[in-house]
């Protein structure tokens, strides 16, 4: 039941996938392509996402009204669609998402960023493009662990980020997302078996945190103060939640010098 349940989920977003991105293809013979028209795009498809896909969630905190670097922890495939129903945001993404059939058309429509991570020139450029984002006054979305975390606190945020938000005096807002069940967590498994393990079950439950923007000029407060944040955002989060990570497991707390 759940291989079925599964199956004719990925071919309702198969479908909807092809129709929504060449329905606006040819709308762009008409109106044009602008960044604007991608995000309306991408948030009608999360929201017909989570709809066929039974994703049920609850959020806390708000996107600010002005540009911003936003960091999240990660924990699968599906985060982007459910912080992308509020956040209007360029993701930087692995690039071998380039590769994806249709999913490639629709991401470059919606914007991405991509980055090979085990490229230094890849990441150098990621991080170029990012700036370029920012400054032209585009949200950008950023995983700092650099791959989906199967335990339940986070693994050290890359500093590389964080370094240019203030370089550059880019505010840099927090995200936390969780999931109750042991089975939405992505450790190696191809996407395929993930999707099947995931949307298999009947439903899916989130929670999604959105913090304050972070604006101070020192780089380790930064980045520390937001690992802190997000540690203690995940320990409230799942507490009484009767989740896989309701449990006593304190999290690590980084030593902070104030600025």
């Amino acid at each position: 039941m759940t291989q079925i349940l599964a199956s004719l989920r990925a071919i309702m977003m198969i479908l909807l996938l092809i129709i929504m991105v060449s329905a606006y293809m040819i709308s762009t013979l008409f109106l044009g392509h602008t960044y604007k028209r991608g995000f309306r795009l991408r948030r009608n498809f999360c929201r017909a996402t989570c709809w066929i896909l039974n994703i049920h969630f609850e959020k806390t905190g708000n996107v600010i009204n002005k540009t911003a670097l936003y960091v999240a922890n990660h924990r699968n495939f599906i985060d982007p669609a459910l912080l992308c129903l509020y956040l209007d945001a360029y993701v930087v993404a692995k690039a071998e998402i380039e590769q994806m059939p249709i999913i490639n058309k629709g991401v470059k429509i919606t914007g991405i960023i991509y980055v090979k991570r085990e490229s230094r020139d890849s990441r150098l450029d990621t991080r170029k493009a990012l700036v370029n984002a920012l400054l032209e006054g585009k949200n950008v979305l950023v995983y700092p662990e650099g791959t989906t975390n199967k335990d339940k606190y986070i693994m050290t945020y890359k500093s590389g980020t964080f370094k240019e938000s203030v370089k550059h005096n880019i505010p840099i807002v927090p995200v936390v997302i969780e999931y109750k069940s042991e089975k939405d967590v992505w450790h190696k498994r191809s996407l395929v078996s993930q999707f099947f393990r995931q949307f298999g079950k009947w439903r899916t439950d989130a929670k999604i945190s959105i913090g304050r923007p972070y604006e101070e000029d020192d780089v380790e407060f930064r980045r520390k103060s937001i690992m802190n944040w997000t540690n203690q955002q995940i320990q409230q989060m799942h507490k009484g939640w009767g989740s896989q990570f309701d449990n006593n497991e304190e999290p690590t707390m980084f030593e902070i010098q104030k600025p």
